[in-house]
Protein backbone atom coordinates (compact mmCIF):
# COMPACT_ATOMS: atom_id res chain seq x y z
CA UNK A 1 0.00 0.00 0.00
CA UNK A 2 1.12 3.36 -1.06
CA UNK A 3 1.66 5.91 2.29
CA UNK A 4 -0.41 8.63 3.00
CA UNK A 5 0.26 11.60 1.68
CA UNK A 6 2.31 10.38 -1.31
CA UNK A 7 1.55 10.73 -4.97
CA UNK A 8 1.23 7.19 -6.58
CA UNK A 9 4.59 6.81 -8.63
CA UNK A 10 6.83 9.28 -6.96
CA UNK A 11 10.00 8.31 -5.42
CA UNK A 12 10.76 9.64 -2.22
CA UNK A 13 14.08 9.37 -2.05
CA UNK A 14 16.54 11.57 -4.27
CA UNK A 15 18.18 9.88 -7.49
CA UNK A 16 21.04 10.99 -9.59
CA UNK A 17 20.51 12.06 -13.32
CA UNK A 18 20.20 8.60 -14.79
CA UNK A 19 21.18 10.34 -18.06
CA UNK A 20 24.68 11.12 -17.45
CA UNK A 21 25.16 8.05 -15.60
CA UNK A 22 24.27 6.18 -18.78
CA UNK A 23 26.98 8.26 -20.07
CA UNK A 24 29.52 7.96 -17.56
CA UNK A 25 29.17 3.83 -17.67
CA UNK A 26 31.03 4.21 -20.83
CA UNK A 27 33.95 5.35 -19.61
CA UNK A 28 36.49 2.93 -18.59
CA UNK A 29 36.66 0.87 -15.18
CA UNK A 30 33.32 2.46 -14.16
CA UNK A 31 30.77 0.28 -13.41
CA UNK A 32 26.91 0.42 -11.40
CA UNK A 33 29.62 -0.23 -8.38
CA UNK A 34 31.44 2.99 -9.10
CA UNK A 35 28.63 4.90 -9.65
CA UNK A 36 26.51 3.69 -6.64
CA UNK A 37 28.93 4.37 -4.32
CA UNK A 38 29.21 7.94 -5.42
CA UNK A 39 25.77 8.74 -5.43
CA UNK A 40 25.94 7.42 -1.57
CA UNK A 41 28.67 9.87 -0.86
CA UNK A 42 26.32 12.47 -2.52
CA UNK A 43 23.12 11.36 -0.35
CA UNK A 44 24.34 9.14 1.94
CA UNK A 45 20.23 8.60 2.95
CA UNK A 46 19.94 7.46 -0.82
CA UNK A 47 18.64 4.21 -1.97
CA UNK A 48 20.45 0.88 -1.38
CA UNK A 49 22.65 -0.51 -4.29
CA UNK A 50 20.03 -3.00 -5.71
CA UNK A 51 17.17 -0.61 -5.51
CA UNK A 52 19.74 1.96 -7.31
CA UNK A 53 20.59 -0.78 -10.02
CA UNK A 54 17.14 -1.55 -10.39
CA UNK A 55 16.16 2.09 -11.37
CA UNK A 56 18.95 2.63 -13.42
CA UNK A 57 17.60 -0.75 -15.50
CA UNK A 58 14.65 0.34 -15.68
CA UNK A 59 16.05 3.83 -16.77
CA UNK A 60 17.95 1.83 -19.55
CA UNK A 61 15.13 -0.07 -20.74
CA UNK A 62 13.11 3.15 -21.62
CA UNK A 63 16.46 3.90 -24.49
CA UNK A 64 16.16 2.28 -27.56
CA UNK A 65 18.07 -1.32 -28.27
CA UNK A 66 21.07 0.56 -29.84
CA UNK A 67 21.77 2.81 -26.86
CA UNK A 68 21.60 0.07 -24.37
CA UNK A 69 24.71 -1.83 -25.74
CA UNK A 70 27.66 -0.84 -23.86
CA UNK A 71 30.41 0.08 -25.11
CA UNK A 72 33.69 0.88 -23.76
CA UNK A 73 35.41 4.63 -24.93
CA UNK A 74 37.57 3.99 -27.60
CA UNK A 75 36.79 0.29 -27.95
CA UNK A 76 34.72 -0.29 -31.58
CA UNK A 77 33.90 1.73 -34.72
CA UNK A 78 30.96 -0.08 -36.98
CA UNK A 79 31.35 0.24 -40.58
CA UNK A 80 29.11 -0.20 -43.97
CA UNK A 81 27.92 0.87 -47.65
CA UNK A 82 24.70 2.57 -47.42
CA UNK A 83 22.17 1.12 -49.17
CA UNK A 84 21.26 3.74 -50.64
CA UNK A 85 23.06 5.90 -53.39
CA UNK A 86 23.59 9.63 -54.03
CA UNK A 87 23.84 11.05 -57.95
CA UNK A 88 26.71 12.89 -59.09
CA UNK A 89 26.29 14.48 -62.78
CA UNK A 90 29.39 14.64 -64.95
CA UNK A 91 29.41 18.39 -65.87
CA UNK A 92 30.61 17.25 -69.34
CA UNK A 93 27.96 14.49 -70.59
CA UNK A 94 25.61 15.51 -68.17
CA UNK A 95 25.10 11.55 -67.28
CA UNK A 96 24.38 10.91 -63.85
CA UNK A 97 26.50 8.78 -62.05
CA UNK A 98 25.15 7.37 -58.55
CA UNK A 99 28.10 6.90 -55.61
CA UNK A 100 28.20 4.65 -52.90
CA UNK A 101 27.98 6.27 -49.27
CA UNK A 102 30.43 4.98 -46.68
CA UNK A 103 28.97 5.48 -43.35
CA UNK A 104 31.14 4.68 -39.67
CA UNK A 105 29.70 4.94 -36.11
CA UNK A 106 31.54 4.76 -32.94
CA UNK A 107 30.12 2.55 -30.17
CA UNK A 108 30.45 4.62 -26.91
CA UNK A 109 29.78 8.34 -28.49
CA UNK A 110 27.34 7.38 -31.65
CA UNK A 111 30.06 9.81 -33.41
CA UNK A 112 29.00 9.47 -36.98
CA UNK A 113 31.21 10.04 -39.93
CA UNK A 114 30.17 9.63 -43.71
CA UNK A 115 31.67 10.38 -47.47
CA UNK A 116 30.48 9.00 -50.86
CA UNK A 117 32.90 7.08 -52.63
CA UNK A 118 32.43 6.10 -56.36
CA UNK A 119 32.76 1.96 -55.70
CA UNK A 120 32.52 -0.55 -52.92
CA UNK A 121 35.71 -2.07 -54.24
CA UNK A 122 38.73 -2.22 -51.88
CA UNK A 123 40.85 0.85 -52.71
CA UNK A 124 37.64 2.95 -52.21
CA UNK A 125 36.74 0.56 -48.73
CA UNK A 126 40.19 1.60 -47.41
CA UNK A 127 40.36 4.94 -48.52
CA UNK A 128 37.56 5.88 -46.70
CA UNK A 129 38.54 4.09 -43.50
CA UNK A 130 42.32 6.18 -43.57
CA UNK A 131 39.56 9.07 -44.23
CA UNK A 132 37.74 8.05 -41.13
CA UNK A 133 40.85 7.65 -38.69
CA UNK A 134 41.85 11.68 -39.76
CA UNK A 135 38.23 12.41 -39.00
CA UNK A 136 38.40 10.84 -35.47
CA UNK A 137 41.75 12.00 -35.17
CA UNK A 138 42.75 8.68 -33.85
CA UNK A 139 42.32 5.09 -34.02
CA UNK A 140 39.74 2.69 -31.85
CA UNK A 141 40.95 -0.89 -30.78
CA UNK A 142 38.55 -2.53 -33.17
CA UNK A 143 37.01 -1.85 -36.54
CA UNK A 144 33.13 -4.05 -37.12
CA UNK A 145 32.50 -4.31 -40.78
CA UNK A 146 29.97 -5.93 -41.92
CA UNK A 147 30.56 -8.99 -44.46
CA UNK A 148 30.92 -7.32 -47.68
CA UNK A 149 33.62 -8.87 -50.02
CA UNK A 150 36.33 -5.94 -49.80
CA UNK A 151 36.31 -6.29 -46.01
CA UNK A 152 36.08 -10.77 -45.85
CA UNK A 153 36.80 -12.99 -48.06
CA UNK A 154 34.82 -15.56 -46.00
CA UNK A 155 31.83 -14.82 -43.27
CA UNK A 156 32.11 -17.45 -40.66
CA UNK A 157 30.52 -16.97 -36.68
CA UNK A 158 33.81 -18.22 -35.65
CA UNK A 159 36.63 -17.92 -37.79
CA UNK A 160 36.19 -15.17 -40.99
CA UNK A 161 38.79 -14.96 -43.61
CA UNK A 162 39.49 -11.22 -43.51
CA UNK A 163 40.65 -9.80 -46.91
CA UNK A 164 44.99 -9.34 -47.43
CA UNK A 165 44.68 -5.75 -47.90
CA UNK A 166 42.03 -5.13 -45.50
CA UNK A 167 44.36 -6.67 -43.01
CA UNK A 168 47.44 -5.28 -43.92
CA UNK A 169 45.66 -1.39 -43.50
CA UNK A 170 44.47 -2.54 -40.10
CA UNK A 171 47.96 -3.88 -39.20
CA UNK A 172 49.06 0.00 -40.24
CA UNK A 173 47.00 1.41 -38.09
CA UNK A 174 47.52 -0.89 -34.78
CA UNK A 175 43.61 -1.76 -34.92
CA UNK A 176 41.90 -4.96 -35.22
CA UNK A 177 38.77 -6.41 -36.86
CA UNK A 178 36.25 -7.69 -35.64
CA UNK A 179 33.49 -8.64 -38.60
CA UNK A 180 29.94 -8.98 -37.36
CA UNK A 181 28.57 -12.58 -36.96
CA UNK A 182 26.62 -13.82 -39.67
CA UNK A 183 22.67 -13.96 -38.51
CA UNK A 184 23.96 -11.96 -35.24
CA UNK A 185 21.61 -8.14 -35.68
CA UNK A 186 22.76 -7.13 -32.57
CA UNK A 187 26.47 -7.17 -33.67
CA UNK A 188 25.44 -4.38 -36.60
CA UNK A 189 22.84 -2.54 -34.99
CA UNK A 190 24.78 0.70 -34.14
CA UNK A 191 26.36 1.02 -38.17
CA UNK A 192 22.37 0.07 -39.37
CA UNK A 193 21.23 2.86 -37.04
CA UNK A 194 23.87 5.43 -38.24
CA UNK A 195 22.93 4.19 -41.58
CA UNK A 196 19.35 5.49 -41.30
CA UNK A 197 20.05 8.47 -39.77
CA UNK A 198 22.79 9.04 -42.58
CA UNK A 199 20.49 8.73 -45.11
CA UNK A 200 17.30 10.69 -43.58
CA UNK A 201 20.21 13.84 -43.04
CA UNK A 202 22.45 13.38 -46.45
CA UNK A 203 19.81 11.73 -48.93
CA UNK A 204 16.73 13.64 -47.43
CA UNK A 205 18.06 16.82 -47.06
CA UNK A 206 20.53 17.14 -50.03
CA UNK A 207 17.38 15.61 -52.27
CA UNK A 208 17.25 18.90 -54.17
CA UNK A 209 20.92 19.81 -54.57
CA UNK A 210 22.98 18.69 -58.06
CA UNK A 211 26.49 17.71 -57.68
CA UNK A 212 29.07 18.04 -60.54
CA UNK A 213 31.89 16.40 -58.23
CA UNK A 214 32.55 13.51 -55.57
CA UNK A 215 34.54 16.45 -53.97
CA UNK A 216 31.79 18.83 -54.24
CA UNK A 217 29.08 15.73 -52.84
CA UNK A 218 31.24 15.11 -50.03
CA UNK A 219 31.83 18.67 -48.17
CA UNK A 220 27.82 18.80 -48.15
CA UNK A 221 28.15 15.67 -46.79
CA UNK A 222 30.49 16.53 -44.38
CA UNK A 223 28.20 19.53 -43.19
CA UNK A 224 25.30 17.27 -42.52
CA UNK A 225 27.51 15.21 -40.77
CA UNK A 226 28.40 18.00 -38.48
CA UNK A 227 24.81 18.79 -38.38
CA UNK A 228 24.01 15.21 -36.99
CA UNK A 229 26.96 15.13 -34.16
CA UNK A 230 25.57 18.40 -33.01
CA UNK A 231 22.15 17.12 -32.52
CA UNK A 232 21.27 16.50 -28.96
CA UNK A 233 20.56 12.85 -28.52
CA UNK A 234 17.29 11.84 -26.74
CA UNK A 235 17.31 10.84 -23.50
CA UNK A 236 20.74 11.20 -22.93
CA UNK A 237 21.14 15.22 -23.19
CA UNK A 238 24.16 15.39 -24.49
CA UNK A 239 25.54 15.00 -28.05
CA UNK A 240 27.59 13.22 -30.11
CA UNK A 241 30.50 15.38 -30.48
CA UNK A 242 30.24 16.43 -27.12
CA UNK A 243 30.21 12.71 -26.07
CA UNK A 244 32.63 12.28 -27.66
CA UNK A 245 35.11 15.29 -26.82
CA UNK A 246 34.35 13.91 -22.96
CA UNK A 247 34.72 10.22 -22.84
CA UNK A 248 35.84 9.23 -26.36
CA UNK A 249 38.72 11.08 -28.21
CA UNK A 250 41.28 10.61 -25.34
CA UNK A 251 40.57 6.49 -24.96
CA UNK A 252 41.57 6.36 -28.95
CA UNK A 253 44.99 5.34 -29.96
CA UNK A 254 47.08 7.55 -31.57
CA UNK A 255 47.43 7.93 -35.38
CA UNK A 256 50.98 7.34 -36.55
CA UNK A 257 53.18 10.21 -37.20
CA UNK A 258 53.02 9.64 -41.00
CA UNK A 259 49.32 9.98 -41.22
Amino acid sequence: FARAGVKQGMRRLPEPDWSSLVREMRRPGVNLTVLWEEYREAHPDGYGYSRFCDLYREFERRLTPVMRQHHAAGDKVFVDYSGKKIGIVDPTTGIVREAEIFVAVLGASSLTYAEATWTQTLPDWIGAHVRLFRFLGGVPRLVVPDNLKSAVHKASFYDPEINRSYGMMAEHYGVGVLPARPRKPRDKAKVEAGVRLAQTYILGRLRRQTFFSLAECNTAIATMIERINAHPMRRLGTTRRALFEAIERAALLPLLEED
